[in-house]
């Protein structure tokens, strides 16, 4: 299972075509509907052979690569995983460097929570895990 590049349990794990990373795939949606640029399935599809087993940190990279020439920049992103287990404590602060590397910013400006679903749903049920990512960006910010 890899949340935010960091592979957290040796077992399991979502299944996708690339490698899965909820973290990584919502941080793409979220730039991409900040910026009116549609979602992840449009810009990287299922259907590509290019995106099979792909590092989604990559998806991430060359996505605020084109919002940058597009004059955007990221000020901050905020991330909430919901899963039952593992636990994501133990993991987050490199999973905050991570997700920085990949958008090519400070740690600073990431922010990284876990919550569970108490039991509620197939993430409660430990069968799924999730992710909402909400960014701020700006233009002419430096």
């Amino acid at each position: 299972m890899r949340i935010a590049g960091v592979d957290i349990a040796p077992k399991g794990g979502a299944i996708g075509h690339s490698d899965a990373d909820v973290a990584m795939h919502a941080l793409v949606d979220a730039l991409l509907g900040a910026t009116g640029g549609g979602d992840i399935g449009r810009r990287y599809p299922n259907t590509d052979p290019a995106n099979r087993d792909a590092d989604s940190s990559r998806f991430v990279a060359e996505t605020i690569s084109d919002l940058r020439d597009q004059g955007w920049e990221l000020v901050n992103a905020d991330l909430t995983i919901v899963l039952e287990r593992p636990k994501v404590s133990p993991f987050a602060d490199i999973m905050r460097e991570r997700l920085a590397a990949a958008l090519g910013t400070d740690a600073e400006r990431i922010s990284l929570k876990a919550k569970t679903n108490e039991g509620v749903d197939a993430v409660g049920a430990g069968e799924a895990v999730a992710c909402h990512a909400v960014v701020l960006v700006a233009r002419g910010v430096a």
